[in-house]
């Protein structure tokens, strides 16, 4: 469905004059700030250990080809980065990325004006406050992990304008 609504281009791919019709992958729609700001049309939503946006999709519309709804609301564009690993691509992915996951990642201290729940990252070296806090690597991927599961879906009751609406733009602009 979603690729679908995307405007076909001719195309000249060596430049022979044999022309192709190919989707225009490159078209972007965005939601417009003001909607986004808007939380009378979304849910927030913690993503369970290993539940996909299709998954998703279908739990909460019925339809498990709208996951690019609960792609384009939380912006994201690359699943692999973007997206909560399950366990074992979470352990392949930190073992991957360091040679010791329990090695210094960062310290961090606690701002001490306005909120000071908030952590500030000081860097590797904590000479100048020997009481930070040692983050390894583990934990700052762990953390990392825990951010982007928090993520927003769109109310089922605004499904249908959303994807009317999408398909309205993707054709009048392509």
């Amino acid at each position: 469905m979603y690729f679908a609504q995307f405007p076909l281009n001719i195309y000249d791919s060596v430049g022979d004059e044999t022309y192709k019709l190919v989707t225009h992958l490159l078209k972007r729609v965005t939601i417009r700030a003001k909607v986004k700001a808007n939380t009378l049309f979304f849910d927030t939503y913690d993503v369970r250990e290993g539940e996909t946006p299709e998954m998703i999709a279908d739990k909460l519309y019925n339809d498990s080809e709208l996951h690019w709804i609960v792609l384009m609301v939380n912006d994201i564009t690359d699943r692999y980065h973007q997206w909560p690993k399950n366990q074992n691509q979470f352990l392949t992915y930190i073992n991957d990325k360091y040679t010791n996951i329990s090695g210094t990642h960062h310290y961090e201290i606690n701002q001490t004006s306005g909120d000071t729940t908030i952590k500030i990252n000081i860097g590797t070296d904590n000479t100048d406050y020997p009481t930070a806090t040692l983050i390894t690597n583990y934990e700052y991927e762990e953390e990392r992990q825990d951010a982007l599961r928090k993520i927003r879906l769109l109310s089922p009751e605004y499904v249908t304008d959303f994807v009317s609406e999408f398909k309205l733009i993707m054709k009048d602009n392509g």
